[in-house]
């Protein structure tokens, strides 16, 4: 194999590897695909649960209810479509009415999101005949529902206390949570901003200057961020859960629905199967993409790929990174940490000053620390030098500064959605 072809923004980039030992493509493992969502959807509320009755004997049609979803950012698992089918078995089917039905976008610390977007989330059919509303993590009329062991006051909206509650969720692998989807629309989606900075910040070890190693993609036994998560959305009754998964096609593949803790482990169980992908050793040079736009539309949803692909690479090895970032970084703070990194004080003033942006940024960091790092990407290099980038718009360039000869290469299509396995993982 003397190229390779990638996806790099809304094209598709060419990368001449001549000279390599090896050349091996890491994919996901095939995933079914569904091919009928209405029958897909009908099964998974009426006779597929997961440790739950059928929704019909969950739901009432006098109950008020409460749908939450994701915003913008998780549009690709098309919840909108699921959420359309939703509504409409709740209506038709058990007889709910539909000022009884309220949609609560779980956006977390995220920006709110516009009329139309919203309108887009929840699908325009379900936006025309129920009310549709963005979580505010800084509203005053936000619930206090308990308290966790490790000390996070769990606040929430109250459009998710007394009354029926359905979560449709996205389930993929995370940098902190181990896994995305399920009590993640709890804390942070619904979630007041205190709740949300008490949780996150435990993915700092207590005792050393560096993330907490329990902490981390598919980790979530004695992970302290998914326990405290678990404790959180515990605290909110939701009757019943929807768990997407899709491919690296934005296909949906799986709906895992029932209990919402038992199916969303089932979900990750899942996950785990299709993308975690098991390798022998690291390689000298690694090639990822984040597969294009607008999987790689900023940096902060870049950083996926960076976490992943490490996984892969030898110490002191090679990762060339494509992340076109048309619109920069993606979180409002994430580059304001790089004066404290220049400093050499980033740890503390993250503790000091915990966002999820900066610890994303501080997170890249660390992983940036195992190889030479280059970036395609029309970002200014300036802009991650400080993080030890080589970034350039030119991949010619990038390549001029690669040996390829008599290396071991892997290449990753969807940098963001596999996870490089070895057998101590």
């Amino acid at each position: 194999m003397n190229k390779v072809e990638l996806k790099y923004g809304k094209e598709i980039v060419s990368i001449n590897i001549s000279g390599a030992k090896s050349v091996e493509i890491l994919n996901e493992k095939p995933m079914n695909e569904i091919k009928d969502l209405k029958e897909a959807f009908i099964k998974g509320v009426t006779t597929d649960m997961v440790a739950s009755k059928p929704l019909k004997d969950v739901i009432n049609n006098d109950d008020k209810v409460t749908i939450v979803v994701s915003d913008l950012t998780r549009l690709w698992q098309r919840q909108d479509l699921v959420c359309e089918l939703l509504v409409d078995y709740l209506i038709n089917e058990i007889g709910v009415k539909c000022e009884n039905i309220v949609i609560v976008v779980a956006v977390g610390t995220h920006r709110m999101q516009t009329e139309d977007e919203l309108c887009t989330i929840a699908s325009k059919s379900v936006y025309d005949r129920v009310k549709v509303v963005n979580h505010d993590c800084d509203s005053d009329n936000l619930v206090k529902v308990g308290t966790t062991s490790s000390g996070t006051e769990v606040y929430v909206n109250p459009l998710v206390v007394d009354r029926k509650v359905i979560m449709i969720t996205g389930t993929v692998h995370h940098l902190m949570a181990g896994f995305g989807g399920g009590r993640k629309s709890v804390v942070p989606g619904v979630a007041g901003r205190q709740t949300i900075r008490q949780n996150h910040i435990q993915s700092l070890s207590k005792t050393e200057k560096k993330s907490d190693p329990l902490v981390g993609a598919r980790l979530l036994d004695k992970n302290p961020v998914n326990e405290d998560m678990n404790e959180a959305g515990e605290f909110v009754d939701v009757a019943f859960g929807i768990n997407i998964v899709v491919n690296s096609s934005s296909k949906h593949s799986a709906l895992i629905c029932g209990d919402f803790h038992e199916a969303w482990l089932s979900s990750c169980k899942y996950v785990d199967d299709a993308y975690g992908l098991p390798i022998k050793k690291e390689a000298d040079i690694v090639i990822a993409s984040c597969g294009g736009y607008p999987k790689d539309i900023n940096l902060y949803q870049s950083t996926k790929t960076l976490f992943n692909a490490t996984r892969a690479v030898k110490k002191g090895g090679t990762l060339i990174m494509l992340a076109e970032c048309s619109e920069g970084s993606g979180a409002p703070d994430f580059f304001k940490w790089v004066e404290p990194l220049k400093k050499g004080v980033l740890d503390e003033e993250l503790r000091s000053n915990f966002t999820i942006g900066g610890y994303v940024f501080y997170a890249a960091c660390e992983n940036i620390e195992k190889s030479n790092v280059m970036m395609l990407s029309s970002m200014d290099p300036e802009m991650v030098k400080d993080m030890k980038i080589t970034a350039s718009n030119n991949i010619e360039d990038l390549l001029d500064k690669v040996d390829f000869e008599g290396k071991d290469v892997y290449v990753i299509p969807y940098g963001g959605n596999v996870v490089p396995l070895l057998e101590e993982d």
